[in-house]
């Protein structure tokens, strides 16, 4: 996937349709500061703009592959430009992290991009392991870089309800001890 060419288009007409969404997975890592490789974009976006995003990933040329009340995936038979994943925010916990998405810049100031805070990255990665356990070891690796590098602005409120939500409040003291600036 060329992430530039898809991003450019598809920011752009985010943007025209008033889109309500946030970058997350791998490609949100990097966004914000800390990279790792990744083949595919991920996003949160509101429910109520599906169909508008239907529209604008067929006008780009991607088809529906897989569509559910929790997510849609696209993909396009060119590998230039791949796949995207729609995780549908409907629940007030999801809708409250798009509303704190933060704006930042991507390739060297090029584009703008809003991108999910860490702490809601971190906690789309919890939920991540409690669904799928096979997942923990590398979702648990980008728990911990985040933690580290925004180790001094993390909302640990935030990242509280996130870990009683998933009953892994024994996890967060662990993680806390280990990177909570005030300890």
């Amino acid at each position: 996937m060329d992430f530039k060419i898809v991003l450019e288009s598809i920011l752009k007409n985010f943007t025209k349709g008033n889109i309500r969404y946030g970058l997350i997975g791998g490609f949100a890592l990097g966004a914000l500061g800390v990279p790792r490789s990744t083949v595919d974009l991920d996003f949160l976006v509101n429910r109520d703009d599906m169909d508008k995003i239907d529209c604008i990933m067929k006008d780009n040329g991607y088809n529906c592959a897989y569509k559910s009340e929790n997510v849609s995936q696209y993909v396009s038979a060119l590998n230039i430009y791949g796949g995207i994943d729609f995780l549908h925010a409907f629940r007030t916990i999801s809708l409250k992290m798009l509303d704190r998405a933060i704006e930042k810049e991507i390739f060297n100031g090029d584009f703008r991009i809003k991108v999910l805070r860490p702490e809601d990255v971190i906690g789309l990665k919890l939920q991540a392991t409690v669904n799928d356990p096979k997942r923990l070891n590398g979702e648990y690796l980008d728990i911990e870089s985040l933690m580290e590098h925004y180790r001094n602005d993390l909302d640990w409120n935030i990242l509280n309800d996130y870990f009683a939500l998933f009953s892994q409040e024994a996890k967060l003291a662990e993680l806390k001890a280990k990177y909570d600036h005030a300890h």
